[in-house]
């Protein structure tokens, strides 16, 4: 299996170059460790390399996806959250086990964290719905990312209507936080939640509004109406 991942670090040292890598940095506050490829091509070179990989085991896909977050590098970290959510038809519920050492150990910057919660824990949790009172043990972690990921990896199934009482929990474990990855992270989370439960996403921004910090809210309100954006935002 390590020549798939030796053929799939050439491919992407083949496809990058330095302008799309300064153009990628800009984007994070952190240092990050980037090849410089565009996003189009990562997800073709993942796509490519799947097709060899499909018919593994899920154990061994897995194996595969661990041993490309290992790397730190941020396409491989877009391959493995792809190519862990392509199998999601074999998911289990022992799986939420490997999902959250992969969101310890490897995730450290905003967009490994919402491009593998999304869609990888956000599918695991709509078909295991009763594992979301482990998601929301995440939101008392020291760690910033595993906190944004306690919000972020409901955002799909929120734009469905789905886990709105749960939301309403995670947010206010994370209400207060000073972070602003995590404050973005969950009001992202009520904004997606607008899109089916509006009234009840604007009244639970009236009720918190004066402790809320304004990043939380002005992300949580984004969608709704200018007359409720303008009731939401006064002091």
């Amino acid at each position: 299996m390590t020549g798939i991942i030796d053929e799939i670090r050439a491919d992407l040292e083949a496809a990058a170059d330095e302008k799309t890598q300064a153009g990628l940095t800009r984007f994070f506050k952190e240092e990050i460790k980037l090849y410089g490829v565009k996003t189009a091509q990562v997800t073709k070179i993942s796509k490519s390399h799947f097709a060899q990989v499909k018919d593994l085991s899920k154990d061994d896909i897995f194996a595969l996806c661990e041993e490309l977050l290992e790397s730190g590098y941020q396409e491989e970290a877009v391959i493995a959250a792809n190519w862990s959510y392509r199998i999601n038809k074999r998911y289990k519920p022992g799986d939420f086990a490997v999902f959250e050492r992969w969101v310890e150990r490897y995730i450290d910057n905003w967009a490994k964290c919402d491009t593998l919660c999304n869609h990888t824990v956000g599918t695991f949790m709509e078909q295991y719905p009763d594992h979301v009172e482990c998601l929301k043990t995440w939101t008392r972690s020291e760690n910033r990312w595993v906190k944004r990921a306690a919000a972020v990896s409901l955002i799909v199934p929120a734009k469905k209507g789905e886990f709105l009482t749960d939301i309403f929990e995670i947010a206010d474990s994370l209400l207060l936080d000073s972070d602003d990855m995590v404050q973005k992270g969950y009001g992202w989370l009520l904004k997606e939640a607008s899109h089916e439960h509006q009234s009840e996403v604007f009244d639970y921004v009236l009720r918190n509004k004066a402790v809320m910090p304004r990043t939380s809210l002005r992300y949580a309100i984004e969608k709704m109406p200018q007359e409720m954006r303008k009731k939401a935002m006064e002091k």
